[in-house]
Protein backbone atom coordinates (compact mmCIF):
# COMPACT_ATOMS: atom_id res chain seq x y z
CA UNK A 1 0.00 0.00 0.00
CA UNK A 2 1.32 3.45 -0.91
CA UNK A 3 1.62 6.25 1.69
CA UNK A 4 -0.88 9.06 2.19
CA UNK A 5 1.42 11.84 0.96
CA UNK A 6 4.32 12.26 -1.43
CA UNK A 7 6.66 14.82 -2.95
CA UNK A 8 5.60 16.37 -6.25
CA UNK A 9 6.89 19.10 -8.56
CA UNK A 10 4.19 21.65 -9.38
CA UNK A 11 4.15 24.47 -11.90
CA UNK A 12 2.50 26.89 -9.49
CA UNK A 13 0.71 29.17 -11.97
CA UNK A 14 0.47 30.06 -15.64
CA UNK A 15 4.01 30.99 -16.75
CA UNK A 16 4.99 30.58 -13.11
CA UNK A 17 7.67 28.72 -11.17
CA UNK A 18 8.32 25.06 -10.48
CA UNK A 19 8.01 24.20 -6.78
CA UNK A 20 8.56 20.90 -4.96
CA UNK A 21 5.86 20.41 -2.34
CA UNK A 22 3.88 17.75 -0.50
CA UNK A 23 0.93 16.31 -2.38
CA UNK A 24 -1.68 13.66 -1.64
CA UNK A 25 -1.04 10.22 -3.15
CA UNK A 26 -3.92 9.47 -5.56
CA UNK A 27 -5.82 6.21 -5.06
CA UNK A 28 -6.66 4.12 -8.12
CA UNK A 29 -10.20 3.72 -9.36
CA UNK A 30 -11.53 0.37 -10.51
CA UNK A 31 -9.86 0.64 -13.95
CA UNK A 32 -6.65 2.36 -12.80
CA UNK A 33 -3.22 1.33 -11.57
CA UNK A 34 -1.06 3.08 -8.97
CA UNK A 35 2.61 3.32 -9.93
CA UNK A 36 5.56 4.28 -7.77
CA UNK A 37 7.60 6.42 -10.14
CA UNK A 38 11.23 5.31 -10.36
CA UNK A 39 12.11 7.51 -13.34
CA UNK A 40 10.37 10.24 -15.33
CA UNK A 41 11.36 11.84 -18.61
CA UNK A 42 11.72 15.54 -19.44
CA UNK A 43 10.42 16.93 -22.74
CA UNK A 44 10.57 20.22 -24.66
CA UNK A 45 6.82 20.59 -24.15
CA UNK A 46 7.53 21.10 -20.43
CA UNK A 47 9.42 24.35 -20.97
CA UNK A 48 6.90 25.50 -23.59
CA UNK A 49 4.07 25.09 -21.10
CA UNK A 50 5.99 27.13 -18.54
CA UNK A 51 7.18 29.80 -20.98
CA UNK A 52 4.03 30.34 -23.03
CA UNK A 53 1.22 29.07 -20.80
CA UNK A 54 -0.08 26.68 -23.47
CA UNK A 55 -1.79 23.24 -23.31
CA UNK A 56 -2.79 23.59 -19.64
CA UNK A 57 -5.82 25.46 -18.31
CA UNK A 58 -5.82 24.73 -14.57
CA UNK A 59 -3.02 25.46 -12.10
CA UNK A 60 -1.09 24.45 -10.09
CA UNK A 61 -0.24 21.48 -12.32
CA UNK A 62 2.14 18.51 -12.28
CA UNK A 63 3.82 17.91 -15.66
CA UNK A 64 5.72 14.97 -17.13
CA UNK A 65 4.18 12.30 -19.37
CA UNK A 66 7.06 9.78 -19.49
CA UNK A 67 6.80 7.38 -16.54
CA UNK A 68 8.60 4.22 -15.45
CA UNK A 69 8.17 2.48 -12.11
CA UNK A 70 6.58 -0.28 -10.06
CA UNK A 71 2.92 -1.22 -9.73
CA UNK A 72 1.89 -0.76 -6.08
CA UNK A 73 -1.91 -1.01 -6.29
CA UNK A 74 -4.32 -2.35 -8.89
CA UNK A 75 -7.99 -1.43 -9.39
CA UNK A 76 -10.53 -4.22 -9.18
CA UNK A 77 -11.38 -4.21 -12.90
CA UNK A 78 -7.76 -4.28 -14.12
CA UNK A 79 -6.45 -7.42 -15.79
CA UNK A 80 -2.92 -8.13 -17.00
CA UNK A 81 -1.03 -6.19 -14.31
CA UNK A 82 -0.11 -7.13 -10.75
CA UNK A 83 1.59 -5.55 -7.76
CA UNK A 84 5.34 -5.52 -8.23
CA UNK A 85 5.30 -5.37 -12.03
CA UNK A 86 7.97 -3.12 -13.55
CA UNK A 87 6.13 -0.91 -16.02
CA UNK A 88 6.34 2.02 -18.39
CA UNK A 89 3.36 4.35 -18.75
CA UNK A 90 2.28 7.33 -20.81
CA UNK A 91 0.82 10.02 -18.56
CA UNK A 92 -1.34 13.05 -19.19
CA UNK A 93 -1.17 16.57 -17.80
CA UNK A 94 -3.06 16.18 -14.54
CA UNK A 95 -2.18 16.13 -10.87
CA UNK A 96 -2.88 12.40 -10.64
CA UNK A 97 -1.51 11.12 -13.96
CA UNK A 98 1.66 13.17 -14.61
CA UNK A 99 5.12 11.87 -13.85
CA UNK A 100 6.85 14.64 -11.89
CA UNK A 101 5.82 13.08 -8.58
CA UNK A 102 6.53 9.92 -6.61
CA UNK A 103 3.20 8.14 -7.18
CA UNK A 104 0.96 8.34 -10.23
CA UNK A 105 -2.11 6.69 -11.72
CA UNK A 106 -1.95 4.86 -15.03
CA UNK A 107 -4.40 3.00 -17.24
CA UNK A 108 -3.69 -0.40 -18.84
CA UNK A 109 -4.22 0.89 -22.39
CA UNK A 110 -1.15 3.13 -22.12
CA UNK A 111 1.09 0.88 -20.02
CA UNK A 112 3.41 -2.03 -20.71
CA UNK A 113 5.54 -4.35 -18.61
CA UNK A 114 9.29 -3.85 -18.87
CA UNK A 115 11.59 -6.69 -19.91
CA UNK A 116 14.63 -7.36 -17.67
CA UNK A 117 17.02 -5.84 -20.21
CA UNK A 118 15.49 -2.35 -19.86
CA UNK A 119 16.15 -0.09 -16.86
CA UNK A 120 13.70 2.40 -15.38
CA UNK A 121 15.86 5.27 -16.63
CA UNK A 122 15.86 3.89 -20.17
CA UNK A 123 12.13 3.22 -20.08
CA UNK A 124 11.44 6.84 -19.12
CA UNK A 125 12.60 7.77 -22.63
CA UNK A 126 9.86 5.72 -24.32
CA UNK A 127 6.32 7.06 -24.00
CA UNK A 128 6.19 10.44 -25.73
CA UNK A 129 9.08 9.89 -28.14
CA UNK A 130 8.67 6.27 -29.19
CA UNK A 131 4.95 6.99 -29.22
CA UNK A 132 5.38 9.94 -31.60
CA UNK A 133 7.67 7.93 -33.88
CA UNK A 134 5.31 4.93 -33.94
CA UNK A 135 2.20 7.02 -34.57
CA UNK A 136 3.97 9.06 -37.26
CA UNK A 137 4.84 5.97 -39.24
CA UNK A 138 1.93 3.63 -38.58
CA UNK A 139 -1.17 5.62 -37.68
CA UNK A 140 -3.65 5.97 -40.51
CA UNK A 141 -3.59 9.02 -42.77
CA UNK A 142 -3.97 11.93 -42.22
CA UNK A 143 -2.64 11.41 -38.69
CA UNK A 144 0.28 9.21 -39.74
CA UNK A 145 1.90 7.81 -42.85
CA UNK A 146 -0.29 4.71 -42.73
CA UNK A 147 2.36 2.01 -43.09
CA UNK A 148 1.78 -1.53 -41.80
CA UNK A 149 3.10 -1.91 -38.26
CA UNK A 150 6.17 -4.15 -37.84
CA UNK A 151 4.58 -5.48 -34.66
CA UNK A 152 3.01 -7.88 -37.15
CA UNK A 153 5.75 -10.27 -38.28
CA UNK A 154 4.51 -10.33 -41.89
CA UNK A 155 5.04 -6.56 -42.09
CA UNK A 156 8.68 -6.65 -40.98
CA UNK A 157 10.87 -5.78 -43.95
CA UNK A 158 7.80 -4.99 -46.04
CA UNK A 159 9.04 -1.64 -47.34
CA UNK A 160 12.38 -2.69 -48.78
CA UNK A 161 13.28 -0.38 -51.65
CA UNK A 162 11.12 2.48 -50.35
CA UNK A 163 13.25 5.50 -49.37
CA UNK A 164 12.46 7.35 -46.15
CA UNK A 165 13.97 10.66 -45.04
CA UNK A 166 13.99 11.47 -41.32
CA UNK A 167 14.89 15.05 -40.42
CA UNK A 168 16.33 15.32 -36.92
CA UNK A 169 17.67 11.80 -36.63
CA UNK A 170 19.44 12.48 -33.32
CA UNK A 171 16.30 13.67 -31.56
CA UNK A 172 14.83 10.94 -29.41
CA UNK A 173 11.82 10.75 -31.72
CA UNK A 174 14.26 10.45 -34.61
CA UNK A 175 16.30 7.72 -32.95
CA UNK A 176 13.24 5.57 -32.38
CA UNK A 177 11.88 6.36 -35.86
CA UNK A 178 15.12 5.11 -37.44
CA UNK A 179 14.89 1.82 -35.58
CA UNK A 180 11.23 1.33 -36.46
CA UNK A 181 11.93 2.20 -40.09
CA UNK A 182 14.74 -0.36 -40.18
CA UNK A 183 12.40 -3.01 -38.76
CA UNK A 184 9.88 -2.10 -41.48
CA UNK A 185 12.56 -2.52 -44.14
CA UNK A 186 12.70 1.02 -45.54
CA UNK A 187 15.72 1.52 -47.73
CA UNK A 188 17.56 3.68 -47.97
CA UNK A 189 16.94 5.40 -44.63
CA UNK A 190 18.37 8.90 -44.98
CA UNK A 191 18.61 11.14 -41.92
CA UNK A 192 19.82 14.60 -41.06
CA UNK A 193 21.72 15.18 -37.85
CA UNK A 194 24.79 16.71 -36.32
CA UNK A 195 27.54 14.44 -37.60
CA UNK A 196 28.79 13.73 -34.07
CA UNK A 197 25.87 11.29 -33.86
CA UNK A 198 26.57 9.56 -37.18
CA UNK A 199 27.98 6.34 -35.73
CA UNK A 200 25.06 5.80 -33.33
CA UNK A 201 22.43 6.54 -35.97
CA UNK A 202 24.01 4.09 -38.38
CA UNK A 203 23.97 1.46 -35.64
CA UNK A 204 20.24 2.07 -35.38
CA UNK A 205 19.78 1.53 -39.11
CA UNK A 206 20.41 4.80 -40.94
CA UNK A 207 21.99 4.22 -44.34
CA UNK A 208 23.15 7.81 -44.75
CA UNK A 209 23.58 10.65 -42.25
CA UNK A 210 23.68 14.14 -43.74
CA UNK A 211 24.80 17.23 -41.84
CA UNK A 212 21.76 18.98 -40.35
CA UNK A 213 23.22 22.34 -41.41
CA UNK A 214 23.22 21.46 -45.12
CA UNK A 215 21.33 23.73 -47.48
CA UNK A 216 18.26 22.40 -49.24
CA UNK A 217 20.24 22.17 -52.50
CA UNK A 218 23.06 20.24 -50.82
CA UNK A 219 20.60 17.89 -49.15
CA UNK A 220 18.81 17.33 -52.44
CA UNK A 221 22.12 16.62 -54.20
CA UNK A 222 23.27 14.12 -51.57
CA UNK A 223 19.94 12.31 -51.64
CA UNK A 224 20.17 11.99 -55.44
CA UNK A 225 23.50 10.18 -55.06
CA UNK A 226 21.95 7.68 -52.63
CA UNK A 227 18.71 6.91 -54.46
CA UNK A 228 17.18 7.59 -57.86
CA UNK A 229 13.68 7.19 -56.47
CA UNK A 230 11.72 10.38 -55.75
CA UNK A 231 11.28 11.09 -52.05
CA UNK A 232 7.65 10.34 -51.31
CA UNK A 233 7.91 10.16 -47.51
CA UNK A 234 9.57 12.50 -45.02
CA UNK A 235 9.26 12.37 -41.24
CA UNK A 236 10.29 15.65 -39.63
CA UNK A 237 11.20 14.77 -36.04
CA UNK A 238 12.07 18.42 -35.29
CA UNK A 239 9.22 20.22 -37.08
CA UNK A 240 10.52 23.75 -36.63
CA UNK A 241 10.01 26.23 -39.49
CA UNK A 242 13.52 25.63 -40.91
CA UNK A 243 13.15 21.85 -41.06
CA UNK A 244 9.62 22.12 -42.42
CA UNK A 245 10.94 24.33 -45.20
CA UNK A 246 13.72 21.80 -45.87
CA UNK A 247 11.17 18.98 -46.03
CA UNK A 248 9.12 20.94 -48.55
CA UNK A 249 12.24 21.34 -50.67
CA UNK A 250 13.10 17.64 -50.91
CA UNK A 251 9.64 16.05 -51.01
CA UNK A 252 8.42 14.95 -54.43
CA UNK A 253 5.07 16.15 -55.79
CA UNK A 254 2.29 14.05 -54.30
CA UNK A 255 4.55 13.04 -51.40
CA UNK A 256 3.74 12.93 -47.70
CA UNK A 257 5.38 14.94 -44.93
CA UNK A 258 4.69 13.86 -41.35
CA UNK A 259 5.26 16.53 -38.69
CA UNK A 260 5.41 16.09 -34.92
CA UNK A 261 4.38 19.72 -34.38
CA UNK A 262 1.82 21.85 -36.15
CA UNK A 263 2.77 23.20 -39.62
CA UNK A 264 4.43 26.62 -39.55
CA UNK A 265 6.01 26.89 -43.01
CA UNK A 266 4.47 27.43 -46.44
CA UNK A 267 4.09 24.22 -48.41
CA UNK A 268 3.60 23.46 -52.08
CA UNK A 269 -0.06 22.66 -52.77
CA UNK A 270 0.86 19.35 -54.44
CA UNK A 271 2.32 17.92 -51.20
CA UNK A 272 0.49 16.29 -48.32
CA UNK A 273 1.38 17.74 -44.90
CA UNK A 274 0.22 15.83 -41.83
CA UNK A 275 0.54 16.31 -38.07
CA UNK A 276 1.06 13.54 -35.51
CA UNK A 277 -1.20 13.63 -32.45
CA UNK A 278 1.13 11.75 -30.15
CA UNK A 279 -0.25 12.44 -26.68
CA UNK A 280 -2.42 9.87 -24.95
CA UNK A 281 -6.11 10.56 -25.28
CA UNK A 282 -6.52 11.66 -28.90
CA UNK A 283 -9.28 9.50 -30.43
CA UNK A 284 -7.51 9.61 -33.81
CA UNK A 285 -4.54 7.80 -32.27
CA UNK A 286 -6.26 5.43 -29.85
CA UNK A 287 -6.08 2.20 -31.87
CA UNK A 288 -2.47 2.62 -32.99
CA UNK A 289 -1.46 3.81 -29.52
CA UNK A 290 -2.90 0.63 -28.01
CA UNK A 291 -1.08 -1.47 -30.62
CA UNK A 292 2.24 0.00 -29.52
CA UNK A 293 1.68 -0.71 -25.83
CA UNK A 294 0.45 -4.23 -26.51
CA UNK A 295 3.74 -4.96 -28.27
CA UNK A 296 6.19 -2.66 -26.47
CA UNK A 297 7.55 -5.34 -24.10
CA UNK A 298 8.44 -7.68 -26.96
CA UNK A 299 9.95 -4.94 -29.15
CA UNK A 300 12.62 -4.38 -26.49
CA UNK A 301 12.84 -7.92 -25.10
CA UNK A 302 13.61 -9.21 -28.61
CA UNK A 303 16.05 -6.34 -29.28
CA UNK A 304 14.05 -5.09 -32.25
CA UNK A 305 14.34 -1.65 -30.64
CA UNK A 306 17.15 -0.37 -28.39
CA UNK A 307 16.66 2.27 -25.70
CA UNK A 308 18.15 5.63 -26.56
CA UNK A 309 20.90 7.22 -24.43
CA UNK A 310 19.73 8.93 -21.25
CA UNK A 311 21.23 11.31 -18.69
CA UNK A 312 19.93 11.40 -15.13
CA UNK A 313 19.53 14.91 -13.71
CA UNK A 314 20.74 15.14 -10.09
CA UNK A 315 18.44 16.02 -7.22
CA UNK A 316 15.33 14.09 -8.18
CA UNK A 317 12.28 16.31 -8.66
CA UNK A 318 14.26 19.33 -7.46
CA UNK A 319 16.65 18.90 -10.39
CA UNK A 320 13.95 18.92 -13.06
CA UNK A 321 13.69 22.75 -13.45
CA UNK A 322 17.38 23.02 -14.34
CA UNK A 323 16.96 20.18 -16.82
CA UNK A 324 13.97 21.91 -18.39
CA UNK A 325 16.08 25.08 -18.68
CA UNK A 326 18.73 23.09 -20.57
CA UNK A 327 16.08 21.88 -23.00
CA UNK A 328 14.89 25.44 -23.57
CA UNK A 329 18.46 26.57 -24.27
CA UNK A 330 18.88 23.70 -26.77
CA UNK A 331 21.73 22.25 -24.71
CA UNK A 332 20.55 18.63 -24.99
CA UNK A 333 21.43 16.63 -28.09
CA UNK A 334 21.32 12.91 -28.73
CA UNK A 335 20.09 11.84 -25.29
CA UNK A 336 17.03 12.05 -23.06
CA UNK A 337 17.00 13.78 -19.67
CA UNK A 338 15.35 11.73 -16.93
CA UNK A 339 14.85 12.27 -13.20
CA UNK A 340 14.42 9.89 -10.26
CA UNK A 341 11.71 11.20 -7.92
CA UNK A 342 12.97 9.06 -5.02
CA UNK A 343 16.23 11.07 -5.05
CA UNK A 344 14.39 14.29 -4.13
CA UNK A 345 15.96 15.84 -0.99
Amino acid sequence: MSPESQKALFLDSKQGKFVVTTHVVPRPGAAEISIRVKACGLNPIDWKIQRYGVFVESYPIVLGVDIAGDVVEVGGEVVGFSMGDRVVAHGVFSNTASGFQQYVLGIPESMAKLPPNVSYDQAASFPSTLGAAFLSLYNQKPHGLGFSSPTKSDAQGKYSGTPLVILGGATIVGQYAIQLAKLSGFSPIIVTSSLIHESLLKEYGADKVIDRYSTIDTLRDQISVITLHPIQYVLDAVSMPATQQMANGILAPGGYLQLVQAPEALFSPDKHVQFTKGIRGFPESKETFAMLYQNLHDLFANAHIRPCPVEVVPGGLAGIPSGIARLEKDEVSGFKLVARPDETP
